[in-house]
């Protein structure tokens, strides 16, 4: 489980790198937005990996990573998929706008031709 969680945030992080080091204005919105979910997936990783284990410590039961699951990197991972979210669509809103006033989308406004 560990190996192959560690495996897709190394893809989705040096996928996100590679478009976002891309020409074009869109690819680097892509990039950000998995480099963005590699971070939520490491976050997450870090809460450990525990099956059918609860996020509310129980009386009786020692409150330590054995027993249950920590809730705050979920609850971190869920507002930042919110964020990541709103951002993305601001920034596609802008792309969009950008493109109809410059009729390019070339990160830095100059196409080679």
């Amino acid at each position: 489980m560990e190996l192959i969680l560690s495996l897709a945030i190394g893809v989705l992080g040096a996928a996100g790198v590679w478009l976002v080091l891309r020409p074009r204005t869109y690819q680097v919105l892509v990039g950000l937005t998995l480099m963005s979910y590699a971070v939520n997936l490491f976050i997450f990783s870090v809460g450990s990996l525990s099956v059918d284990k609860e996020p509310i410590v129980r009386p009786g039961v020692p409150a330590d990573l054995l027993n249950y699951t920590d809730p705050m990197p979920q609850a971190l991972v869920l507002t930042a998929i919110v964020i990541g979210f709103a951002t993305t669509a601001l920034f596609l809103v802008v792309l969009l706008a950008l493109r109809g006033l410059t009729d390019s989308d070339h990160v830095d406004g100059k196409e080679e031709r």
